[in-house]
């Protein structure tokens, strides 16, 4: 036995902890002082004040005229403004028109959005499998057509689709069986909107194809991977691990292309000269012809604030579901 096992080890004293720091007196630890509490309020002053006077009192003068008898002899200061009550809103929600243009302006959204959010998909999809001087050339193409203002693009769209001197008309009679030599496709009310959803999709496209391809960037290659060689077919990898990473994403434009889609105004408006007929008219060109065409601007600001109304309601959709998500996560 050797001499370190014969000598008694000596006895060392156990450490105490420290005590924890004192708190400065007449502050509690883990709060903050009044300033610091105040300091995002100050930053985002700024921006909260443009809002009010870009937003804040063109709303409110909204909310105030929708409630009022306003026409041209209300404008011109000849009478004052007379409050109705809900007169207006009973008036608009009585109108059998109005509730065509609700269920039209609803179609024409659905269809606007949808298409987009399809064909988005696919084209990011598509520029995650070309090679990179392609990809180049599609997204400066992409941002092109998104930086073209509406009214040009507008105006391009209309000369395509001319009776007598658009390029469509004579590149689709050149099929066998197919005659359209000057035909008009603003006839009927089904084509014309068809026309100016092609327009909206077109305008609409490029955004969502750039965030869907950035977000498909955040898929991780090993669970696309692994689905494969579970026996995931493509749509299954789609389906079950592309699809669930991207919906953030996906809800948020979702969101935006509705809210935009049921917002459209230049495109209907230009496309038919400035005089929409009842056959191609929205919320947003009904409530502009009930207001400066019909000088009513009491019914055009109530049909307006419905529509307010109704895309509150589709932030409140979103708002639930992004906060489904943030749960799950």
């Amino acid at each position: 036995m050797s001499a370190a096992d014969t000598t008694t080890p000596a006895k060392v004293p156990p450490t105490r902890p420290s005590p924890p720091p004192r708190a400065a007196a007449g502050k509690p630890p883990g709060r903050r002082g009044a300033a610091g509490a105040g300091t995002p309020w100050l930053l985002l002053a700024p921006c909260l004040l443009v809002l009010a006077l870009v937003m804040g009192y063109p709303l409110v003068r909204l909310v105030t005229l929708s409630f009022q008898k306003f026409g041209q002899s209300q404008l011109w200061g000849f009478q004052p403004a007379e409050s109705v009550g809900f007169d207006n809103f009973s008036g608009v929600l009585g109108d059998g028109e109005f509730w065509q243009v609700v269920l039209r302006t609803i179609v024409f959204a659905a269809g606007c959005v949808l298409l987009t959010m399809v064909l988005g998909m696919l084209i990011a999809l598509l520029l995650q499998r070309v090679s990179g001087w392609v990809k180049t050339l599609v997204n400066i193409a992409l941002v092109a057509s998104w930086g073209m203002p509406v009214i040009v693009a507008t105006t391009v769209f209309k000369w395509l689709f001319d009776s007598d001197y658009g390029i469509l008309n004579a590149v689709l009679s050149r099929l066998p069986g197919v005659e359209l030599i000057g035909h008009n496709w603003f006839a009927s009310g089904p084509q014309g909107l068809a026309v100016i959803m092609l327009l909206v999709i077109w305008g609409a496209v490029p955004f969502v194809v750039i965030t869907l391809s950035a977000g498909l960037t955040q898929v991780p290659a090993e669970l696309e991977e692994a689905a494969r060689l579970d026996g995931a077919g493509a749509w299954g990898v789609f389906r079950y691990v592309t699809l669930p990473i991207l919906k953030p994403v996906v809800v948020m434009l979702t969101t935006l292309s509705v809210i935009w889609d049921m917002g459209v105004f230049p495109q209907v408006f230009v496309m038919r000269n400035g005089h929409p007929e009842p056959e191609f008219q929205l919320l947003t060109t009904y409530s502009y012809d009930r207001a400066f065409v019909v000088n009513d601007y009491g019914q055009g600001s109530a049909i307006a604030l419905i529509t307010v109304l109704l895309l509150l309601g589709v932030v409140a959709v979103y708002m639930r579901q992004m906060l489904k998500i943030g749960e799950v996560e």
